[in-house]
């Protein structure tokens, strides 16, 4: 499995960017994916989730702000964040999981992206 993650980047408060993560490895389009990020200092939190059928998730904090779609044709995740906040600054790090021989799940990670919010 390899997740490689786009897109990340320096923005003033209120701006937007869009993060991208190219999965390969996997039958993308019955996967299950998530971002999360990591702050300084802070354990790794789960931002945003989309299931094989199509619902999605969000943490209260980014609700109504970030989207998350995938384009099944391109084994891609996307990650839509509008009306950033300084405390959006993080590592962003595409995710999904794989069920191994002993019938547990395995996570898969990416390298990470920077998000970095400020004025």
């Amino acid at each position: 499995v390899q997740l490689v993650e786009s897109g990340g980047g320096s923005v003033q408060p209120g701006g937007s960017l869009r993060l991208s993560c190219a999965a390969s490895g996997i039958i993308f389009s019955s996967s299950a994916m998530n971002w999360y990020r990591q702050a300084p200092g802070k354990q790794r939190e789960l931002v945003a989730a989309s299931d094989s059928v199509g619902s999605t998730n969000y943490a209260d904090s980014v609700k109504g702000r970030f989207t998350i779609s995938r384009d099944n044709a391109k084994n891609t995740l996307y990650l839509q964040m509008n009306s950033l906040k300084p405390e959006d600054t993080a590592v962003y790090y595409c995710n999904t999981k794989t069920k191994n021989p002993w019938n547990r799940f395995d996570d898969h990670w990416g390298q990470g992206t920077q998000v970095t919010v400020s004025s």
